[in-house]
Formats: structure tokens, C-alpha cells, sequence
């Protein structure tokens, strides 16, 4: 089928500004054959975004995880698992409470500086989302300390920012096991923004099934690098717009990326045959 498909996608339930069946309705109008919802280290959006889609959009489960190579953060992407496994569910809650503990640090931080703000302030903005920088630069915003979210991140809470907080993140093989032991494909999510080529390459060789190779902050001459480093690693190709929405810091739209059809299918066959694998004991 031709449509496009686009493989990274977040939602209100992590920092993402749209919610899953705002997503759904938004990749239907697109034309989109299918989507992934991949937030961060949740996966509570996709159920609804797959009851939103019916037989209208194929809706892949998938998730992001961070992970560190040293001092470098590279996000894992996590493909047609099983949404109910609880060692990976067990894993998600750790992150979220990493995630509050940094939130909070922020928020010191840019009180510090005379920014001030309450964390309850930016937990009523994240609900019950997973908890970002992006909350608490909507606050920001809506305190009248800053214009934009853009600014807020440009001034404070980027990396090396006076407000930035480090966040403490799992090793990439264990994101790996924990997905690959739920059924699921492990993907190196947008290599091109990796700044250290060395984690990048100690990451294809801890075994992932596949590599993102087409996003959109990927360049063209980027994108063939990595189709060509699949092809001769016989890796999975995925692809998507890591759009977090029309409100956020950076607004991307869904489907910009032209990721091809293919990918989705490939996944899709992969998780069968892996599963298939399983059940005859391999």
C-alpha cells in the first residue's frame, strides 16, 4: 500500500502536545497507511490511539527509551511488544520516577536564577504524563517569564542550560533485553543526532534489530549513511517525524518525513516471525 507511514510519534501522554486520538485524526487526514505512538517511556497512549484508529490506521504499539554510552544520550525506539509486560512496565516506572526527581531539580534551579515557579505548577501541566522539559517551559511561558517554550530552552533548560538537570538513565542493553524479552524490536532512534559516533557504533553492536534512518533532522547524505549501514547489517529500517505536536518547542507535523510504507511492513512481519519463533520454542 502507498501512503507513508510515520514511525515516531508522541503524545500528551509523554511531551507530546496532541493527544492519541487527536494523533490518529491528524495521521488519517494525512493520508498516513501507519503510524507508531513511541512515548517516552510509556506506553499508556497506545491502546487509545488503537481503539481512535479502528481499521482506518494501522497503529503500531512502540515506545522511546533514553538510555547513556558514557556521556552520551541515545534513545532506543521499541516496536510491537507486548503493552502488558511487566518487567518493561516495572522499568517505564523507574524512568518516571527519574523523571519527576530531575523535574523538581529544574525547578530549583530556575528558582534559583529568580524564575520563580512551583513543581506542583508543572505537575498539573504534565497530568498524568510522563514529566519533561517541556512542561515546565509551558509554565514558564504561561508565568509570563519567557515568551516561548523555544526561549525557555534556548536560555535555561537546554543541555549545559543554567536550569539543565541530568537525568539518571538505563544502559542500552538493558533497554534492549527488557524489549527484546517482551516480544518487541529494539531500534536506534535518529543516530544522527548521537554526537559521539563511537556510543552509536557500540549500540549497533550490542544487537539492535534495527535503525531509524529517516527523521526529520536527518540530512539526506545521513539518511543514505545509515540505509546503507542496515543493508549491510541486515537491521530493520524505521523512520518517522519525532513530531511532539503543533505546540510544542520545535512544532513538527506528522507524516512530514516521506518514511516509506515498507518499514512498517517489515517490522510487522518481523514481529510474527519472532513470535512465531517463541511459540515453537527457538
Amino acid at each position: 500500500m502507498i501512503g507513508f507511514v510515520d514511525l515516531h510519534l508522541h503524545t500528551t501522554a509523554s511531551d507530546g502536545t496532541l493527544t492519541a486520538r487527536e494523533t490518529v485524526s491528524e495521521a488519517i487526514a494525512r493520508g498516513l497507511y501507519a503510524i507508531s505512538i513511541t512515548d517516552h517511556d510509556t506506553v499508556v497512549a497506545v491502546a487509545a490511539a488503537q481503539r481512535a484508529a479502528g481499521e482506518a490506521l494501522r497503529v503500531l504499539p512502540g515506545v522511546e527509551v533514553s538510555t547513556e554510552v558514557g556521556i552520551a544520550e541515545v534513545h532506543i525506539l521499541g516496536y510491537m511488544f507486548d503493552c502488558t509486560n511487566r518487567r518493561l512496565l516495572d522499568a517505564f516506572e523507574w524512568s518516571r520516577q527519574g523523571r519527576v526527581s530531575r523535574a523538581r531539580e529544574m525547578v530549583d534551579r530556575l528558582n534559583s536564577l529568580g524564575m520563580r515557579i512551583d513543581y506542583e505548577q508543572v505537575a498539573a501541566v504534565a497530568g498524568p504524563a510522563s514529566i519533561g522539559r517541556p512542561h515546565i517551559a509551558r509554565v514558564l511561558v504561561s508565568e509570563g517569564l519567557v515568551n516561548t517554550q523555544a526561549e525557555a530552552f534556548s536560555r535555561f533548560l537546554r543541555h549545559g542550560g543554567p536550569a539543565y538537570a541530568p537525568r539518571v538513565k538505563m544502559a542500552p542493553e538493558q533497554a534492549i533485553s527488557l524489549i527484546r524479552a517482551a516480544g518487541g524490536a529494539a531500534v536506534l532512534a535518529h543516530p544522527g543526532l548521537v554526537r559521539d559516533r563511537k556510543a552509536v557504533e557500540h549500540v549497533l553492536e550490542l544487537g539492535v534489530d534495527g535503525i531509524e534512518a529517516y527523521h526529520v533532522d536527518h540530512t539526506d547524505a545521513v539518511t543514505q549513511t545509515y540505509l546503507r549501514t542496515a543493508r549491510e547489517r541486515g537491521l530493520l529500517v524505521t523512520g518517522g517525524s519525532d513530531s511532539h505536536g503543533p505546540r510544542g518547542p520545535a512544532p513538527v507535523k506528522i507524516g512530514c518525513v516521506a518514511v516509506p510504507d515498507a518499514c512498517a511492513d517489515a517490522i510487522i512481519r518481523w514481529a510474527e516471525g519472532y513470535h512465531g519463533h517463541l511459540e515453537a520454542g527457538g
